[in-house]
C-alpha cells in the first residue's frame, strides 16, 4: 500500500462524532444498604454530558458526564435534605458530581468496560463501569453498573455512618442526542 493512501486509510478509521447525552432520558439510580430500612434507592438526574463515537461503532472513546446531587430524590423529602448537608454531599460546596473516562476496553459482544474518574464531595476516585449497549450506531444506548465505596470520598463523619453501608450499587440509563 502507497503511503499517502495508508495515512487516508489511517485517518478515515479516526473519524469520530461527539455527541450530547440526552439529560431528558439518562439517569442514575442508586441503592445502599441501611439498617433500618433494607436499601435505600433514589435518582440522580443526568446533567449534562458528551460521548464521543468512532464513526459507525456504538463503543465510545471518550466519556464525560455531570450530575446533579443538588436534585437527588430517594422518595423521601426529609432524607433528601439531609443528603444535600456536609456531612453528605454538600452541594452548596459541591453542585456537581462529575466523571471522565480514561479508558475504554470493548470485548466485542455489545458490552464494555469504562476505567475513569468519578469526583464526588470534591474528592476524585478511580472507578470502573461495566457497560451494555442497545440500539444501533445512530441511536445507542448504554447502561453501565458500578460498585462505589462511599468511604473512598469523604463521607464518614456522620452519627448514622454505622448503619448505612459503605458500597453503594449505581446504574445509570444513558441515551445520546
Amino acid at each position: 500500500m502507497r503511503p499517502i493512501l495508508l495515512i487516508a486509510v489511517l485517518l478515515s478509521s479516526l473519524a469520530a462524532t461527539t455527541r450530547a447525552i440526552d439529560t431528558t432520558a439518562s439517569r442514575a439510580t442508586f441503592s445502599v444498604q441501611h439498617i433500618y430500612v433494607e436499601h435505600v434507592t433514589g435518582t440522580v438526574p443526568v446533567a449534562s454530558g458528551v460521548v464521543t463515537l468512532p464513526e459507525g461503532s456504538v463503543v465510545p472513546i471518550a466519556i464525560v458526564a455531570t450530575l446533579d446531587p443538588a436534585r437527588l430524590r430517594t422518595g423521601d423529602d426529609d432524607r433528601d435534605g439531609v443528603l444535600q448537608t456536609p456531612d453528605w454531599f454538600d452541594t452548596k460546596r459541591f453542585p456537581a458530581w462529575s466523571f471522565a473516562s480514561t479508558r475504554i476496553v470493548p470485548d466485542g459482544s455489545g458490552r464494555f468496560g469504562v476505567d475513569g474518574i468519578l469526583t464526588i464531595h470534591g474528592v476524585g476516585v478511580p472507578e470502573h463501569l461495566d457497560v451494555t449497549v442497545a440500539g444501533d450506531a445512530a441511536h445507542p444506548r448504554y447502561r453501565a453498573v458500578a460498585r462505589v465505596d462511599r468511604h473512598a470520598f469523604g463521607m464518614t463523619v456522620t452519627r448514622l455512618d454505622p448503619v448505612i453501608g459503605s458500597t453503594v450499587d449505581v446504574t445509570l440509563d444513558i441515551a445520546l442526542k
